[in-house]
Parts: C-alpha cells; sequence; structure tokens
C-alpha cells in the first residue's frame, strides 16, 4: 500500500510499475481530440448564436438600420452551418463514425462555402471602405464589414480545426475498428 508520509510497502525499491496496466494511446488520443471538437462546437455555437441574432434582430425590425446593419446575403446560408455541429455533438458520445462523416462533409457545405462566399461579397465595401473611408452599413457604430470580417477570420479557424481535429478523430477510430476486425 503506498503512502505519502509512511515507509515504503515491503519487498519494493519503486521499480516494479513495468508490470501495471496503462490506457492504449488510441483511446487517450480519441479522448483529447473529442474534449477539443467539443471546445470548437461551443465557439462555432457561440458564433452562430451572434450571428441568428443579428440576422432576427434585423428581420423582425427590432432596432434601427442604424444600430444594427441589415444582414448580407452569405449570411443566411451560414445559419444552417447549425446542422454540422448537431451531427459532431451526436457523433462524440458513441464513436458513431457515420454521423462524424456527414459532419465533416456538411462543415464544408453549410460552414466554409458560405464564408467564402461572405468574403466574395464583401470585398468591393472592404475596398471602398479602404480607399475612401466611406462605410454605409454599421453594427454598434462600427463598419458592418470589418466587423463581418472579423467574424468570418475567426469562423474559418473554428471549422478548419473542427474539420481536421475530426479528421484524425475519424482516423483513430477507423484505426480501432480496424484492429478489432483483425483479431
Amino acid at each position: 500500500m503506498a503512502s505519502r508520509a509512511g515507509p515504503r510497502a515491503t519487498g519494493t525499491d519503486g521499480s516494479d510499475f513495468q508490470h501495471r496496466e496503462r490506457v492504449a494511446s488510441h483511446y487517450q488520443m480519441s479522448v483529447a481530440l473529442k474534449s477539443e471538437i467539443r471546445k470548437l462546437n461551443i465557439v462555432h455555437l457561440l458564433i452562430w448564436v451572434l450571428m441568428a441574432a443579428q440576422v432576427t434582430v434585423s428581420q423582425l425590425n427590432l432596432v434601427s438600420h442604424k444600430v444594427i446593419a441589415a444582414p448580407y446575403q452569405w449570411e443566411y446560408p451560414y445559419l444552417l452551418s447549425i446542422i454540422p455541429t448537431v451531427f459532431s455533438f451526436l457523433a462524440l458520445p458513441r464513436n458513431n463514425i457515420s454521423y462524424l462523416v456527414i459532419s465533416m462533409i456538411s462543415a464544408g457545405l453549410f460552414c466554409v462555402a458560405p464564408l467564402i462566399y461572405g468574403c466574395m461579397e464583401m470585398f468591393p465595401v472592404a475596398q471602398q471602405l479602404y480607399r475612401h473611408g466611406k462605410a454605409y452599413r454599421f453594427i454598434f457604430g462600427f463598419s458592418a464589414v470589418s466587423v463581418m470580417y472579423l467574424v468570418i477570420v475567426i469562423a474559418v479557424q473554428v471549422h478548419g480545426w473542427q474539420i481536421y481535429y475530426s479528421k484524425k478523430l475519424l482516423d483513430q477510430w477507423f484505426t480501432t475498428t480496424q484492429d478489432k476486425k483483425k483479431r
């Protein structure tokens, strides 16, 4: 029996730890990747809620358009980006490969594609802001194009890491599945 302050158990010098069982590395990696994906999903949910709030407030005319600008066209399809996050949350607890694959594919379709379109849609407005210093849309006094480009930069990083970690997790799950089939 180990104790911090008491004498060492008789018959051991502390070097007999080699025989103890350890958690397999692919299980450790799976847990670490799931944790990272959950964190990224939560950040994406935060971005999505802010985007949904802006679209809702603007569409329902709850505040003046001078306070919160009308949404850009790319923001509407981006609201579908909640779908990959839902599938990701469903895939993680039971190691569901199918849901994780659906999450990865739909992340490209519903998350990354609207962000690319948003960059292209807002580029002329950003160019005008840069060249002439004039902005016509505002979000709480800030240039809407600047705020939305900031959101895009953060969202691209979140979705990129989500897809990367999901691919690594998928590889881990396939490795364990293949090992089980070989036995």
